[in-house]
C-alpha cells in the first residue's frame, strides 16, 4: 500500500482548518473530564467529526474513513471504547511521525495508545489527556507559525492533501 501526500500552500484555510481541530479537541477533552460516563458518545462524535473535517479539507479518502469507522464502531459497540480509540490513536500517532511531521505528538499519541491497551479501565483520562495534548499543541503550533510568518512573510502553512 502506498500514500501519496500532495503539498499545497493555503496559508488562510490551513489556520482556519488548525483552529477548528484544536478547539474541536479541546472542547472534547474537556467534555470527557466532566462527562466520563458519556465517554461513548463524545468520543464517537469526535471522531466522526474529525473525519467529517477531513473529509472538507479533501484529504484522502482512506485517512477521512479511519476516524469515521471508528467513530461509528464506537457508537455500535461502546464496550469496544479503549481498543478502537487506541486503534485509532495509533494509526494517527503514525501518521502524524510519518505525514505531518509533527514527531513529538506523533510519540506521545503512541504511548497513549499503548497505554490506553495497559489500562482500559482508564480510558477517559487517556482520551481527555490525548484531547488536550493535541488541542493546545495546535494552538501552540499555530501562534508559533503566525510569528513566523509576521517574520519574514514568506511562510506559509502546509496542508497535506
Amino acid at each position: 500500500m502506498q500514500f501519496h501526500f500532495q503539498i499545497s500552500s493555503t496559508p488562510q484555510k490551513s489556520r482556519e482548518r488548525q483552529v477548528l481541530t484544536a478547539l474541536l479537541a479541546l472542547v472534547t477533552g474537556a467534555l470527557v473530564l466532566i462527562y466520563p460516563n458519556f465517554l461513548y458518545l463524545i468520543a464517537g462524535g469526535y471522531l466522526v467529526a474529525l473525519g467529517l473535517m477531513f473529509m472538507y479539507a479533501r484529504i484522502p479518502a482512506f485517512i477521512v474513513g479511519f476516524p469515521i469507522v471508528a467513530g461509528a464502531l464506537i457508537f455500535i459497540f461502546p464496550e469496544l471504547i479503549p481498543y478502537t480509540f487506541a486503534l485509532f490513536l495509533g494509526f494517527f500517532g503514525l501518521i502524524m511521525l510519518m505525514g505531518f511531521q509533527f514527531a513529538i505528538m506523533g510519540f506521545l499519541t503512541l504511548i497513549i495508545a499503548v497505554l490506553i491497551l495497559m489500562n482500559p479501565d482508564s480510558v477517559a483520562y487517556f482520551i481527555a489527556a490525548f484531547m488536550l495534548l493535541y488541542g493546545i499543541s495546535n494552538l501552540i503550533r499555530l501562534f508559533q507559525n503566525r510569528n513566523h510568518d509576521r517574520d519574514d512573510g514568506n511562510s506559509p502553512d502546509v496542508i497535506v492533501h
